[in-house]
């Protein structure tokens, strides 16, 4: 894979939802399974699968933050919720 189908391939990914980005991840698995893929394709597959799995883990784990925002207000007790947003 070029540089510049690399770069518009990781575009993509970025704009996923993550059920979309897992779905792909999937199927990115399924294909390296099979064993029918040639070697340099495979390379290309698993290229993909890594930036879908850093894709996934980073939509976890801003979901988590937002979850412990909303559980953890000043005193410990559930305050509501706020939007998470890294500079806070």
């Amino acid at each position: 894979m070029h540089a510049v189908e690399m770069a518009e391939d990781v575009s993509d990914i970025s704009q996923m939802t993550f059920e979309a980005a897992l779905g792909a991840l999937e199927d990115v698995v399924r294909r390296l399974e099979s064993g029918d893929v040639p070697l340099d394709a495979s390379i290309d597959l698993y290229e993909r699968g890594e930036a879908l799995r850093k894709h996934c883990q980073a939509r976890l784990d801003a979901a988590q933050a937002r979850i412990e925002k909303i559980v953890a207000g000043p005193d410990g007790s559930i305050s509501g919720t706020a939007p998470f947003d890294a500079d806070g």
